[in-house]
């Protein structure tokens, strides 16, 4: 069973933290070999509390971050609306303020402080994944550079100010001097009555959030970026019931919940450090796996997460990466076709078919003329009666402008005129595109960042010719980033017969299924 991994996530940040405002960039492309820094810590470490949860394996998850943030801007802040499923909330703070109500409402404001705080930081990013950027992170820790992985908006790195950082790692040198701190307040009906962390929440009947029933308990803490987040504390198993039925489907057949269930929980023990720095395990966006209203979890579900209770995927004794996708167009990617991480045996490309179909086809797709004849040709694979198995997208130049500007790629002066592929992987996907103006200067766009940027592409696994000045056509298969369990496939293979070890096994071959070992 897993019994101890997470005995060292039983604690959590509370009490104060301050606001950073007053942001100050040094140079924009600064590097530390340029000039030193007396040293500043790069951020206020709050201090930590014990878990709220009686329960084992429990897992935070931050349902509602960035509480406050307006009062950056000196902006009034929305309040934080909690409302019970049946009897009253419980609602307790470190200066011993309890509060019973079936209807809790928090505000936030701003609060002077009389001795100003300086933090400096050398930051690295935006980063186009948090795989990318424990990627770096390891690779930094390697030249004995310690760092911090933060997603105030988007993923960052954050090194301190006073260490060299490699001259081949843009980084920005910022001094952040802190003046104000968000503080909450209960917004009752005999005034504003002033909240300490830690504050805990209890839901004896479960807290109405976001169209859905969570039972908690829960915590709103402070995180690394001065705002506040309402968090579960979630038993894993529990947690589950809200991944599953929105990863697969809540009518997929057994065997296929099943390996979805072992999928998400593998997952979630592998990526639990995921937000540490803000003091909780997972988020529930995209950013992680997407979770919410675990309430609805019908018997299917919840049959398929107690039959396969505890076990998980492994490699050398590790909880393996766990990535998942909706269809991959009849060819497995690499993990380093989708992500800038080590590969690894277990997600290699490989065809996703039958044998008979699978022996008629080479790899690698490299190939533009094989892939072509990949794409174009009637297809075998499993999962192949998804709507995005096969695809095709045209972009035009205002499209792809537009695109480009929203993520910052950009300035305005840019004109798109070609759009080539530079390189593919062995699947045949895409792992390096460039796109080239019309006064020659180039924008280029690497493994995951080509489908964060151009949004309108379902994957990477496709070919693009001009069809006429200013717009192209691509045309592709499979939806997501190809790695790992085809979730169109594995339902196939669930009708087929296929049990959930089998199917676990052909997507994430020479893995371990079991419990994860003390």
């Amino acid at each position: 069973m897993i019994k101890s991994f997470f005995s060292a996530q039983k604690r959590i940040f509370a009490c104060s933290f301050l606001v950073f405002i007053g942001w100050q960039h040094f140079n924009q492309s600064y590097s530390a070999n340029s000039s030193k820094v007396n040293f500043f810590p790069t951020h206020h470490v709050p201090p930590e509390t014990i878990s709220i949860s009686p329960a084992k394996n429990v897992l935070l998850v931050g349902i509602k971050p960035y509480l406050g943030k307006e009062i950056f801007n000196d902006e009034a802040s929305p309040s934080l609306r909690l409302v019970s499923n049946g009897s009253n909330l419980i609602l307790k703070d470190a200066n011993g303020v309890v509060r019973k109500a079936n209807e809790i409402n928090i505000g936030w404001r701003a609060k002077k402080l009389t001795n100003p705080k300086v933090f400096v930081r050398q930051v690295i990013g935006p980063l186009a994944s948090f795989e990318s950027a424990e990627r770096l992170a390891n690779d930094l820790k390697e030249k004995d550079i310690p760092s911090i992985i933060a997603h105030p908006l988007d993923w960052e790195l954050w090194v301190a100010g006073d260490l060299t950082i490699p001259k081949s790692i843009q980084s920005n040198l910022i001094k952040i001097t802190v003046n104000k701190s968000i503080v909450p307040f209960l917004n009752d009906t005999n005034g504003k009555i002033a909240l300490k962390g830690p504050i805990s929440l209890e839901a004896p009947d479960g807290l109405l959030w976001g169209n859905g029933v969570y039972l908690g308990p829960f915590s709103i803490q402070l995180n690394a970026y001065g705002t506040w987040t309402l968090v579960e504390h979630v038993p894993i198993e529990r947690y589950l019931q809200g991944v599953v039925p929105y990863e697969i489907g809540f009518n997929s057949p057994e065997a296929a919940l099943a390996a979805q269930a072992v999928l998400a929980r593998t997952w979630a023990v592998a990526n639990s450090h995921r937000f540490k720095v803000d003091g909780y395990n997972l988020c529930s966006d995209t950013q992680c796996q997407v979770y919410k209203n675990p309430s609805s979890a019908n018997n299917k579900i919840k049959k398929a997460i107690q039959t396969t209770a505890g076990k998980i995927l492994t490699w050398n004794n590790q909880p393996i990466n766990t990535v998942y996708h909706a269809t991959n167009g009849g060819v497995m990617a690499s993990v380093n076709e989708a992500w800038s991480i080590s590969s690894v045996p277990y997600l290699s490309a490989r065809l996703d078919g039958p044998k008979q179909w699978s022996r008629g086809i080479e790899l690698p797709l490299s190939n533009e003329k094989f892939l072509k004849t990949f794409l174009f040709s009637e297809s075998e694979a499993f999962g192949s009666n998804h709507p995005l198995f096969r695809w095709n997208r045209t972009l035009e130049t205002s499209q792809v402008l537009d695109y480009l500007k929203s993520s910052s790629k950009v300035s305005n002066s840019f004109y798109p005129k070609k759009i080539k592929v530079e390189n593919r992987g062995p699947s045949g996907r895409v792992t390096f595109l460039k796109i080239v103006g019309d006064s020659g200067s180039e924008i280029s766009l690497k493994l995951d960042e080509i489908r964060r940027v151009l949004r309108k592409l379902p994957s990477t696994l496709f070919v693009v010719k001009e069809i006429k000045e200013g717009k192209w056509l691509f045309s592709g298969g499979g939806f997501g980033h190809g790695a790992g369990m085809s979730q169109s496939g594995a339902i196939e293979l669930a009708k087929n017969g296929w049990t959930t070890k089998q199917i676990l096994s052909h997507y994430y071959p020479k893995t371990k299924y079991g419990f994860l070992s003390e």
